[in-house]
């Protein structure tokens, strides 16, 4: 999706991508949370970091460790809720198999050919899949489970943003938005399909500006005529649409369709979050997605303002209601897909993260709780860069929004894959 969406993370993909996946960007609220504790004291003995014994000669992205060795009474370090909701068993296990289909392509032979961790091959990642879902369907709880990955499983753990393994998480959602295939008074504001000429287009293409003009309206005088695919009735929307990489339409005669990542104009995405901290307009310790919508619904006026700094352009394709995939091309599983960056990343792996992630209590009021989750890295994101950032996809509609626009913590990313002797 990739990203085709773009939550909070992801700027879906937006260079090679599919599901945008970033409103984790679109926030930047990252620097004000870097120190939030991730497990209880007793748990916070470098436990979770990584050695300093093996940072000394660190090049690569991924460190082989042991598996961690759960602290006595620290529930956060089990995923135990795939053995609770025979749901959540379900969609992990679905996430699986689509990671081991996307695993027997030409596509995933190609991302593995070079790939840039001695040790980490496409035939050994199968072969783990297949394991840990064996496991899954033979252990009774969450410690068995752990257990069984101690004996048969090493860790490759992601050397972070800080070569002591601290990974930034952050969370993207595919949002629901009243649109209309033709345009009305009511309906103005359009997304465009993939320009069929564009790989003929000069470089560097034309900015976001310069394609749609700083109101979102003039496209009809340039490239962009006559690719109009969708309408919306705020400035604003399709423009998360495009920072998410795909959205779920709903229609006016009561249908629904979607639309997903189909290419971009090949510009780095600027964030907004930023841009308004920048001019001094709000600040930028604290800043979260809800402030952000917060501003310009007082502001309305400066969308024509901030929107045209982001020079980057996202294109779409009607997915006919089809789930929202990643950047491997498979659909994306709220809870269970995350998105890295592909050149270090190893796509469709299965990862185990583990960060602060909020939770809507009985209220509706968002709790924040360590957890532990089992995912497999099925997209990326234009925003999504480095070693040190993963987000985390929450799904569709507007309580994954609600999360995904609030999820920012520092934790751990880890991928598993069987000992060499098995």
């Amino acid at each position: 999706m990739k990203k085709t969406l773009a939550g909070l993370g992801k700027l879906n993909k937006f260079i090679a991508i599919s599901l945008p996946m970033l409103l984790s960007i679109f926030l930047v609220r990252m620097e004000s949370l870097a120190h939030r504790e991730l497990s209880p004291p007793e748990c916070r003995v470098k436990k979770w970091d990584i050695p300093v014994s093996f940072t000394q000669k660190q090049k690569a992205p991924l460190i082989e460790r042991l598996p961690v060795t759960c602290c006595q009474n620290d529930r956060s370090c089990l995923d135990e809720v795939i053995y609770g909701e025979i749901s959540e068993k379900k969609a992990l296990m679905s996430a699986i198999a689509r990671s081991l289909q996307y695993l027997q392509t030409a596509n995933a032979a190609a991302a593995y050919q070079n790939y840039p961790v001695a040790g980490i091959t496409r035939d050994r990642v199968f072969k783990s899949l297949k394991r840990f879902r064996e496991l899954l369907l033979t252990t009774n709880s969450a410690t068995e489970l752990h257990q069984a990955i101690e004996r048969e499983f090493v860790l490759y753990q992601s050397i972070g943003k800080d070569t002591k393994g601290s990974v930034l998480f952050t969370a993207y959602y595919e949002p629901l938005y009243a649109a209309s295939r033709v345009p009305t008074p009511e309906y103005r504001y359009p997304v465009y399909r993939l320009p069929p000429d564009l790989n003929s287009w000069t470089k560097p293409h034309p900015t976001r500006l310069e394609l749609e003009g700083a109101d979102g309206l003039q496209a009809v005088k340039g490239k962009l005529r006559g690719l109009e695919l969708f309408w919306f009735r705020d400035r604003l929307e399709p423009y998360l649409a495009q920072i998410e990489g795909s959205a779920r339409l709903q229609l006016p005669d009561g249908t629904q369709t979607a639309i997903g990542y189909a290419g971009n104009n090949a510009y780095n995405y600027k964030s907004l979050g930023r841009e308004l901290a920048n001019d001094g307009k709000l600040p930028l310790e604290g800043m979260t997605m809800p402030i952000i919508l917060d501003y310009f619904q007082k502001y309305p006026q400066e969308l024509n303002i901030y929107i045209p700094r982001d020079r980057s352009f996202v294109f779409f394709q009607e997915n006919h209601g089809e789930p929202a995939q990643g950047s491997i091309n498979v659909p994306l599983t709220a809870e269970r897909s995350i998105a890295t960056d592909k050149s270090l990343m190893p796509p469709g792996a299965l990862a185990l993260i583990r960060a602060s992630i909020p939770f809507p209590n009985p209220t509706g009021k968002m709790e924040e709780r360590i957890v532990s989750r089992y995912v497999l890295d099925q997209d990326t994101g234009g925003a999504i860069k480095g070693a040190g950032r993963v987000d985390y996809f929450l799904g569709t509609g507007k309580l994954a929004g609600d999360r995904a626009g609030v999820t920012v913590s520092n934790g751990q990313l880890f991928y598993l894959l069987l000992k060499s002797k098995n």
